[in-house]
């Protein structure tokens, strides 16, 4: 059963401005994550790691959708935990005087197994805090 978490924020930048910001590697360690092997290009992969609560995970995407300025999907895994596969998909609509962002993370139910820190609530927790805070500081900066 996909059961997708939805996040949406109204952030006052361009989608030109986001979409840089989500997309090049240099500005992504200053909000989100820091990924050097991250390339805009279909089907490449890229790996970070993130610790959390006492763990340092290894997680993998590969992209799967690019329309520049608009949307970015890619898968999102744990491959030394799990062979579940996740997509998240990232959507940008210009509205007046900022943009919609609306991320969507499909599939989670495969991580169920994983413990609390890999929940729906955390997830959800992490995505507003990923989106609703640190994006949103760096680019209405």
């Amino acid at each position: 059963m996909n059961n997708p978490i939805t996040i949406l924020y109204k952030i006052n930048a361009s989608a030109e401005k986001i979409w840089k910001a989500l997309t090049d590697k240099n500005e992504m360690k200053s909000w989100y994550f820091t990924i050097r092997d991250f390339e805009l290009e279909i089907g490449k992969e890229f790996d970070f790691y993130e610790s959390c609560d006492g763990g340092k995970y290894l997680h993998r995407g590969r992209i799967l959708e690019i329309i520049p300025n608009s949307k970015l999907k890619h898968s999102w895994s744990y491959p030394e935990l799990s062979d579940a596969v996740t997509t998240v998909t990232w959507e940008l609509q210009p509205e007046n005087d900022g943009t919609l962002v609306t991320v969507t993370h499909e599939n989670i139910e495969g991580f169920d197994d994983l413990g609390e820190i890999f929940s729906r609530a955390s997830f959800t927790e992490g995505w507003n805090s990923i989106i609703g805070q640190s994006m949103k500081e760096y680019v209405e900066k």
